[in-house]
């Protein structure tokens, strides 16, 4: 039995298609002012570049904790998110915890190494500060059809990220990447979002942003539709986490629309649904100014 089947789920691309093919026509009435404001606090700021450096991240926060002074009326992105040598300075830079620190790990953006190396650098990275861990879901074993493997290596993270945690004395937040680009079809883009909720993922993610294909709204729909059949069948509420190639303001109000049509109102916060994503920020702010921002 498919994992799918295990939940009673089937995706229905032609119910799928026509869902979003609704949401696509309406997404300028859907807009507004408000809704603009509560995509940019679920954002992860993103940096993930080759060129990142300790100062070019802290002068994003320094940006990011300029916020309110800047924009009277807008929230803090929910995090900002780096690789794990650099959440350190996520950390000693913000000036107001709730923005939390993001990093990479466990090998991002392929998980091609072996576990003991990913969990070090897990381990590494919640001591280095890190309030969320997002890890790539081991692709090696998991297209090979060996969900077993895939699977142990998503709970020996979580339990990793549960010890040291306990150990610092906060929480800390796995969000699994299921890097749906590289699945070839919604039963297998299914198969991944239990199997990452099985083993403790908090979030099931669409990408990592470096490769040819990464959020879609098909993916995006087929992942919360599992998150909800999840729920349904243990009570455990999981986060969805759109990340790569959410351009513009109308893609977010499109991903927003997406979990609240599935989920509704009650994952619609920074707890349960998150954007990660680079260059969405300016495009929000200059949705509502009216004008084109360059704050970022």
């Amino acid at each position: 039995m498919s994992l799918s089947a295990k939940y009673g789920y089937t995706p229905d691309k032609e119910a799928i298609d026509r869902q979003l093919a609704l949401i696509a026509q309406n997404l300028e009435n859907i807009a507004s002012e408000e809704l603009y404001k509560a995509c940019f606090g679920i954002m992860d700021q993103t940096t993930l570049s080759s060129d990142d450096t300790p100062a070019s991240v802290k002068k994003m926060v320094e940006k990011v904790n300029g916020i309110p002074a800047a924009f009277p009326g807008w929230p803090l992105p929910a995090s900002v998110c780096v690789y794990p040598n650099l959440g350190h300075v996520v950390a000693e830079t913000r000036k107001d915890p709730a923005l939390h620190v993001t990093t990479v790990a466990g090998c991002f953006p392929t998980s091609q190494s072996w576990i003991e190396v990913k969990l070090r650098e897990i381990e590494l990275a919640v001591r280095g500060g890190a309030d969320e861990i997002d890890i790539v879901l081991a692709l090696n074993s998991f297209l090979a059809g060996d969900y077993e493997t895939a699977g142990a290596e998503i709970k020996a993270s979580r339990e990793c990220i549960d010890r040291v945690a306990k150990e610092l004395g906060r929480p800390v937040v796995l969000k699994v990447i299921l890097e749906t680009g590289l699945l070839a079809t919604p039963e297998l883009i299914a198969d991944a979002s239990f199997l990452a909720m099985e083993n403790g993922a908090d979030f099931i993610k669409t990408s990592t942003g470096k490769v040819k294909v990464n959020a879609t709204p098909v993916a995006a729909w087929v992942m919360c539709e599992c998150i909800k059949k999840y729920y349904e069948a243990t009570g455990v509420k999981v986060g969805f986490k759109a990340a790569g190639g959410i351009a513009s303001a109308l893609d977010a109000v499109c991903y927003w629309t997406i979990g609240k049509t599935i989920l509704g109102d009650s994952w619609m916060n920074k707890d349960l649904y998150r954007f990660g994503v680079s260059s969405l920020a300016n495009k929000l702010l200059s949705a509502v100014s009216g004008t084109t921002v360059t704050y970022f």
